[in-house]
């Protein structure tokens, strides 16, 4: 089951993943840009899925959350997690738990934060998770998370970049709800696993109309900008002007 799949890499190199200050590509190409699409958070009742050790949770109290919840299906990571919030409390809460089934109450968080989660679920466990999230939402919550950009796949690993996924040369189409494997860099040097289960843009939209949404999400697609390469040219060149994730916010009704 993917559950188990994603279980097994993260409890393995949960020690790797730890970190305080933004290390991997993403933590420099995703995260920001995410934080800055769910806006405003003062305030706010946040659930953190697919939260690891925490960095996203920590962000979201450090903006202003009032309450933040982190879940994910490793228990090491988790344990990490709390042993960071131990060491610097934050009022934050961690728990073990599966982003496709989530045990809490209808209408319970202002928001619900995925941030890179969905690539390890497949195209029938990403509609379960949405609509879950849908049900836990308050009406008129908001709902932000990031993906790898479907199309980010074709560049291949002999190409050197600081991420990518083996696609074997398979196709767009032909691939989709397929696993593959990959590695994301961080500027420390450590490469960190990752996996993807192929999705095409139109599985994204298709799963929030199923689960409930019926407004039109705010979608951007993200990557290394200028800003990035003044900060180390070599680390980030190989992915410049590639589509790299894409970052979705979108609300449910109120």
């Amino acid at each position: 089951m993917t559950d188990n799949i994603t279980k097994e890499i993260y409890d393995k190199h949960a020690s790797s993943w730890e970190r305080r200050e933004p290390n991997s590509l993403s933590d420099f190409t995703g995260r920001p840009a995410v934080f800055k699409l769910c806006g405003d958070v003062s305030g706010l009742k946040i659930l953190d899925i697919g939260c690891g050790e925490g960095y996203c949770s920590r962000a979201l109290k450090a903006m202003g959350a009032n309450h933040v919840e982190g879940i994910d299906i490793s228990p090491e990571m988790i344990e990490l997690a709390k042993q960071q919030e131990k060491s610097n409390p934050m009022g934050i809460n961690y728990l073990t738990g599966d982003v496709t089934c989530l045990a809490y109450d209808d209408n319970s968080f202002d928001m619900v934060l995925g941030m890179f989660v969905y690539n390890y679920l497949t195209v029938e466990e990403t509609e379960k998770s949405f609509s879950d999230v849908y049900r836990v939402l308050k009406p008129g919550g908001t709902f932000v998370f990031a993906v790898p950009h479907p199309a980010f796949p074709q560049i291949k690993k002999d190409d050197s970049p600081p991420f990518y996924f083996d696609f074997n040369n398979a196709g767009y189409f032909s691939s989709r709800n397929q696993r593959h494997h990959g590695e994301i860099f961080c500027r420390d040097g450590k490469q960190l696993p990752v996996q993807m289960v192929h999705k095409l843009f139109e599985d994204y939209f298709n799963g929030l109309s199923s689960s409930g949404f019926t407004n039109i999400p705010i979608v951007r697609e993200l990557g290394v900008h200028d800003s990035h390469m003044e900060i180390d040219k070599a680390f980030f060149a190989p992915v410049y002007d590639i589509p790299l994730h894409l970052a979705f916010r979108i609300e449910k009704n109120g």
